[in-house]
């Protein structure tokens, strides 16, 4: 969300470590990111579509393919998107919550998606066509879910068929309203109470004032509740993580503040209970203390380099991150006081600078043929429009709105709806404005600096049609935990009792593992043709057959004609194989030894990442299976596993 200020950060507490949340910047060649063109001195507005001519345009649910989001017909489908803002709430913490002073930008939300108070949701809409988007991110607060006192009569003037309902059946309303009219609908949790916002708010992670549980189980509730409704598209799950008073989010470490865990359950939690969701995944927004002595920094979607998450549907993780130009990759943007630090922000980058820190902390995820290879959705990103002097922040908003074009990037600009009186705005970020009498003032009105960069990015070029399914590469992650993401295994018993396990989405076999750390590899590159039967759990040498491959090793093998999809560790150490059944394949094959150094493919999907970081890796190529893994006692190796048997698939 927009950021007011940074509030300060107690001076005196612990600074966690950072290590994960940090790891892998840098260590993996990214793609060159797209130069950014020059500013048109003018574009034109775009054409609106009606909500029948956008519903007939695109068919839901949603899924993904490499670095695009499609739809049901394999169509791409660009999230050209703005957020809906109001119902995460606009009290900024003290004093009356309907005294619009205390709430942002003098603007009353009650709780509420903003506007309705002013406008019948069927004008809000009509000037969300106007300006061109097909999709909207629409915040909510946990506490929306629980609160069962009906709205005030005055929070919703303009739309009194909303009188006496509760927040939850306001927001019901209005999901109806714009899926009904064409548009996706992505759902946000934003906050958890209904304060606005920033810092130090109660808000920073998912499980701020609440349990990890009980935000999994809200999440659960909401997307079953519009299961039916097809054009709900996403499930974004967590705004803006962020560092509180004492403790910084990670990302993989394993405790109760780690995000990748976390969001990794409850994204697997959402997709069981509607498969055809979208998983929307922010990265970290800020960890450690601003002030020169303290590391700190704003690490987006870094962490996912050498961590990256699998889901139990591999076709619907969607990455996302934020930016705005008075913010930094190290600085809160806060203007003075505690909180304010040196580190340069975004709009004082140059223009390839900041295309190279965009792509650096977010865009390189949408490189090809890697493990963590998903779209990037730039959930939020706005500047001040109508009446807004900073030239430093339009310059920025030139600059970044460029980048998305050039880049062909997925986008939901901050925010839609705000107040205005006799044509001067409350919040002069918003895109569409209302007065008290329901008029609209609208960013493609003459007099808002930001519509030719906005009518600019709408018209850039962009894929279009139909694209391609391709192969995938996940990562298999046992640092902490089991990582069981195959629909199939989470409905069976345990296959591996006491052992951490970790199974490959179905559709998919294990292709690589490494030594010491436990982390996997899977794909779906060149599939074994499939075959009825049970799967098997190999736990010793009994289907080591045609020669012995590694003489005076261990030895896990699966039977012939069965391929490895899984695999348990005690410690380290490997325990078992899981083998899924596939039509005949070949039996001859090759050792693939990793024990002094990484043995991996020259070419083929993940060669550029790294997906066990610091550790030796074996990987088969793309046409090949794991048929056994060998590892020994001996020589203080520990039973970590040193060799792959691979063997091709056709």
């Amino acid at each position: 969300m927009k950021k007011l200020v940074h509030r300060a950060l107690a001076a005196g507490a612990a600074l966690t470590a950072c290590v994960a949340m940090t790891a892998g910047a840098g260590t993996a060649a990214s793609a060159a990111p797209a130069t950014p063109t020059t500013a048109p001195a003018a574009a034109a507005a775009p054409v609106p579509l009606t909500g029948p001519q956008l519903a007939t345009s695109w068919t839901a649910p949603l899924s993904t393919r490499g670095r695009y989001i499609v739809d049901a017909a394999g169509n791409r489908f660009k999230l050209k998107a703005g957020n809906w803002a109001g119902a995460q709430g606009t009290w900024q913490g003290s004093g009356s919550t309907t005294d619009p002073a205390n709430n942002q930008a003098g603007q009353v939300s009650y709780n509420l998606p903003l506007g309705l108070d002013r406008a019948p949701i069927a004008d809000i809409l009509t000037g969300f066509h106007r300006l061109g988007i097909n999709s909207v991110r629409l915040p909510f607060a946990n506490a929306m879910i629980h609160d069962t006192a009906p709205v005030p009569d005055v929070a919703v003037t303009a739309n009194p068929q909303l009188k006496g309902k509760t927040p939850l059946q306001v927001y019901d309303a209005v999901v109806a309203a714009l899926t009904a009219d064409g548009f996706a609908v992505i759902l946000n949790n934003h906050t958890t109470s209904y304060r606005f916002c920033c810092g130090l708010d109660g808000n920073e992670r998912w499980n701020s004032g609440q349990s990890t549980q009980a935000w999994e189980d809200d999440w659960v509730f909401l997307v079953s509740r519009y299961k039916d409704n097809k054009r709900v598209v996403g499930a974004d799950l967590r705004n803006e993580v962020r560092r509180d008073t004492w403790d910084d989010p990670n990302w993989g470490m394993g405790d109760s503040h780690d995000e990748f865990a976390a969001f990794e359950e409850a994204g697997n939690r959402i997709l069981r209970a509607d498969p055809d969701m979208l998983v929307v995944m922010e990265g970290i927004n800020w960890y450690g203390i601003p002030a020169a002595i303290f590391s700190h920094g704003r690490p987006n979607l870094t962490p996912v380099r050498t961590l990256s998450n699998t889901l139990i549907d591999s076709g619907k993780l969607v990455y996302a991150a934020h930016f705005y130009g008075y913010t930094g990759p190290a600085n809160t943007g806060a203007g003075s006081g505690p909180g304010a630090t040196s580190d340069p922000r975004y709009q004082d980058f140059t223009p390839e600078q900041l295309a190279q820190v965009v792509n650096d902390e977010a865009l390189f995820v949408t490189e090809s043929g890697q493990h963590f290879t998903a779209p990037v959705w730039i959930s939020e990103f706005g500047a001040g429009g109508r009446g807004d002097t900073d030239a430093k922040g339009q310059a920025w908003f030139d600059h970044f709105t460029a980048i998305l074009a050039a880049n062909d990037t997925d986008f939901a600009i901050w925010p839609l709806v705000g107040w205005q009186n006799a044509g001067v705005p409350n919040d002069s970020w918003a895109l569409l404005h209302f007065d008290t009498a329901g008029r609209a003032l609208s960013l493609e009105d003459p007099g808002d600096w930001r519509a030719p960069y906005w009518n600019r990015l709408l018209a850039a070029p962009s894929r279009t049609g139909q694209v391609a399914p391709g192969p995938r590469w996940n990562m298999l992650d046992l640092d902490h935990t089991d990582f069981n993401v195959s629909r199939r295994m989470l409905a069976q018993p345990d296959w591996s009792p006491g052992n951490r396990k970790a199974n490959c989405p179905d559709g998919q076999r294990l292709v690589g593992l490494a030594r010491s750390d436990s982390r996997g590899l899977c794909t779906d590159a060149g599939a074994p043709a499939p075959r009825t039967g049970d799967w098997v759990t190999v736990t010793d040498e009994r289907y080591v057959t045609h020669g012995d491959w590694a003489a005076g090793y261990n030895k896990l093998q699966c039977p012939d004609n069965t391929y490895a999809v899984g695999y348990s560790v005690r410690s380290n150490a490997m325990s078992a194989l899981l083998c899924a059944p596939a039509a005949a394949l070949p039996l001859s094959g090759r050792n693939v030894w990793f024990d002094h150094g990484d043995n991996r493919p020259a070419t083929g999907g993940s060669t550029a990442s790294d997906w066990a970081p610091g550790y030796y890796k074996g990987q088969c190529t793309d046409d090949e299976y794991v048929a056994g893994v060998a590892f020994t006692w001996k020589w203080l190796h520990y039973g970590v596993p040193d060799a792959l048997l691979c063997r091709p698939v056709k």
